[in-house]
């Protein structure tokens, strides 16, 4: 059987896929701030606070007061400081929601931004009285701590182990290897080779700084300056940028990376993965309203898009990098939908092999893929990346006039979830899109 059927067995079943599927619940708006290079202007910023500049950036933008909101869902992966328990509380109390309304906070690893998505539909449709979800996904890999796990009952001779959380959380040990060497095993599988891989993220960084120039980019993005957030009678939280940056207004990771470049650089994993061709390590956050139909009529406003149906599914977790193809297959046939029908697609870009490999067994035109550049130039600061992609691909829709639009990533440990989003000018014009 030759490599890529062999893939193609271990990912077709969705039958046990979980899905959600919605009529009336609509993506308001969003916002990000930029993403910026680990250990750099963010360094010393609390993923927290930096949750909270998203969020409130986000109510500001969609000009939705803070009472309104009935719930928080928001995401983080590793702890940023100790205080990281708190987060997603710390993000509705100092975004200025009610004392009363209750957060959450959620972690599908790389798919927490979409998994906020697909909760705040949930539940804006189906809980009583809860009509606004805030959703927040806020990541600080600069803060990833170096950690022990061990050492609580004490220290025994010459076995004092401190760890890089950041690099050693990409090793799972289910299958007994990294993420970087689940896209090589992928590689290999699709008989992908390096310069393919250089190619690709040639054209990811390139789409990126044209999306940057044209200033799309900049239409998501609230710049960031050192400021304080207050909450009467609780303590001051703050961002405090480095003394010589006053604002950082766009995303620093994306730079010119020719093909020439890119091919010096040495393989990470062994094989064609590099620093050069691989999502970039990046601090930053986003955030979405989400709301009912029923707030949105009520307040006669026009949404950024239809949220429509959402799906996250198992795969072998030694190929986690192909989760987008099995939940991108589900998400079609729970919707009835065709990939011909969809007009734009966002696949997380984790690696490059990972994300060409779900192309190729898509059979998907990457035409429509990633058009403004995806995580290998921009970044991909973990539960965030799923809310920047799906307000991206939004955004996209708008510009561009088509209709349909998939939001997915991979995720660690073998999964993948998709979102489908509907531009409504298009839905109600029969726009470009529309078949």
């Amino acid at each position: 059987m030759p490599e890529a059927a062999a893939a193609t067995t271990t990912t077709s079943r969705t039958d046990r896929a979980l899905a959600s599927a919605w009529e009336d619940a609509w993506l308001l708006d969003g916002v990000r701030t930029p993403f910026a290079d680990l250990c750099g202007p963010f360094a010393q910023v609390s993923p927290t606070d930096l949750g909270i500049k998203a969020a409130r950036e986000a109510l500001a933008r969609a000009a939705v007061a803070p009472e309104e909101v009935g719930t928080v869902i928001a995401g983080s992966l590793a702890p940023g400081g100790f205080d990281a328990l708190y987060l997603p509380r710390h993000v509705g109390l100092y975004a200025g929601v009610p004392i009363e309304v209750p957060s959450v906070l959620v972690q599908r690893l790389c798919g927490t931004g979409i998994e906020a998505l697909i909760q705040a539909a949930d539940t804006v449709t189906h809980k009583e009285g809860i009509e606004v979800a805030l959703c927040v996904g806020t990541e600080s890999m600069s803060r990833n701590p170096v950690a022990a796990f061990t050492h609580r009952t004490g220290f025994g001779l010459g076995r004092v182990e401190f760890k890089d959380f950041l690099w050693e959380a990409l090793h799972d040990p289910a299958p007994g290897v990294n993420m970087g060497g689940t896209a090589e095993e992928l590689a290999r599988r699709y008989q992908i080779t390096r310069a393919e891989v250089d190619a690709f993220a040639a054209r990811s960084f390139d789409r990126a700084l044209a999306a940057q120039a044209s200033g799309f980019l900049e239409g998501e993005i609230a710049p960031v300056r050192s400021e304080v957030f207050t909450r009467e009678g609780y303590a001051d939280r703050a961002i405090e940028l480095p003394r010589k940056v006053e604002e950082v207004r766009a995303d620093t990771h994306v730079r010119p990376s020719p093909v020439e470049a890119l091919a010096k650089i040495r393989p990470a994993f062994g094989g064609v993965q590099t620093g050069g061709n691989s999502s970039g390590m990046v601090d930053g956050a986003a955030a979405a309203l989400v709301v009912s139909g029923a707030w949105l009529r009520a307040n006669r406003r026009a949404p950024l898009a239809r949220l429509v149906a959402g799906v996250a599914v198992g795969c072998p977790p030694e190929i986690m990098g192909i989760g987008p193809v099995p939940a991108i297959r589900a998400l079609l046939a729970r919707t009835g939908r065709t990939l011909a029908e969809i007009d734009r697609i966002e696949i997380n870009e984790a690696f490059g092999a990972q994300v060409m490999a779900c192309a190729r067994e898509l059979g998907l035109d990457e035409d429509r893929l990633n058009v403004n550049g995806g995580a290998i130039a921009i970044g991909h600061p973990l539960a965030a990346t799923g809310l920047r992609i799906a307000v991206t691909l939004a955004r996209e829709l708008r510009r561009s006039g088509g209709r349909l639009g998939i939001a997915s990533a991979c995720i660690g440990g073998g999964q993948g979830i998709a979102l489908l989003v509907e531009n409504p000018e298009a839905a109600a014009g029969g726009g470009a899109g529309a078949h």
